[in-house]
């Protein structure tokens, strides 16, 4: 029992980190009242260039080179959200469908349709003397980014909620207005928390194609980007709550993963397509449980016009 306990759990630490930094950039763009549908498309964006990068220079660097990549696109976002006051759903899922396409298409162009060629992974590192310790070595063996994914929520939750950074961005998310008769900028807050956003998301991606797999393949991210904006939304646009929800629906992929190794019997009597959908449904699930119950910025998806005030 204990074996399937710490497999479940290491599996869960395995896939966390890709959904929490996604949550994490979703939160941070629409605490600030932008809409983060996108997010999926960074994530994607941000996979691709990262496993193109590691053909050609350190690992880590191109994890970076993701960052950068997921930040590009929400500079996209930003310039039609912000800039031109676009909608931002609109622009947001046009954003996916380029990435989609776009990704699709360099990826066939250069490498054909299974994916690009093997990359080095990021070294998984050993926590000294932990790996005996029943369930709590399930914590040793990963790559530096569930480490980070573990910690990272709490820095947010302290940003967000101790520094005037923080308070600024979740002022003007609430009340631009209020906050542009302070002096600041609602432009520039709401254009860092967005470039903030896309570099967590691109981390997000470039993590699932140089830590999670070894290649950039055709599907990726697999709708990680939307379960991302589901945790963020059954997390009530917290960091904490957004980490919580995160670790939930990787333990639904860990745990069809281990059901379909540790119990292949269960195939004859459950069709594999349920397997498949088993974290796509425990969304759905989480979704309809959570209702009307959110806590959205008052401001969300509302382009902050100047003369309005």
């Amino acid at each position: 029992m204990l074996e399937v306990l710490h497999s479940l759990l290491f599996s869960t630490l395995d896939a966390a980190p890709a959904l929490v930094f996604a949550a994490l950039g979703a939160m941070l763009s629409e605490r600030a009242g932008v809409v983060s549908v996108g997010v999926e498309g960074m994530m994607r964006t941000g996979a691709f260039c990262a496993a193109v990068a590691a053909l050609a220079m350190p690992t880590p660097v191109a994890v970076l080179v993701g960052m950068g990549a997921g930040a590009a696109i929400a500079a996209v976002h930003g310039f039609l959200s912000i800039r031109w006051r676009s909608d931002q759903v609109v622009s947001g899922m046009a954003l996916n469908l380029v990435a989609m396409a776009g990704g699709t298409f360099l990826l066939e162009s250069l490498f054909g349709p299974n994916g690009t060629p093997a990359i080095t992974q990021l070294p998984r590192w050993n926590v000294p003397g932990l790996s005996a310790v029943p369930l709590l070595g399930a914590l040793s063996g990963h790559a530096a980014p569930t480490y980070l994914a573990l910690t990272l929520p709490f820095l947010f939750h302290l940003l967000l909620s101790r520094t005037p950074l923080g308070l600024r961005l979740r002022a003007v998310g609430d009340k631009p207005h209020a906050v542009a008769t302070l002096g600041l900028s609602v432009s520039a807050l709401r254009w860092g928390a967005v470039l903030g956003g896309g570099l967590m998301a691109g981390l997000g991606g470039a993590v699932l194609s140089t830590a999670v797999l070894d290649r950039f393949e055709q599907h990726t991210p697999a709708g990680l980007g939307f379960m991302a904006l589901a945790a963020m939304v059954f997390g009530r646009w917290t960091p904490l709550g957004a980490f919580a929800a995160a670790l939930f629906f990787a333990f639904g992929n860990a745990l069809r993963i281990g059901l379909a190794s540790s119990a292949p019997w269960l195939l004859d009597l459950v069709p594999q397509g349920f397997l498949l959908a088993l974290p796509y449904l425990l969304t759905l699930l989480v979704l309809a449980l959570q209702g009307q119950r959110g806590h959205a910025p008052a401001a969300l998806g509302t382009p902050y016009e100047q003369e309005s005030r």
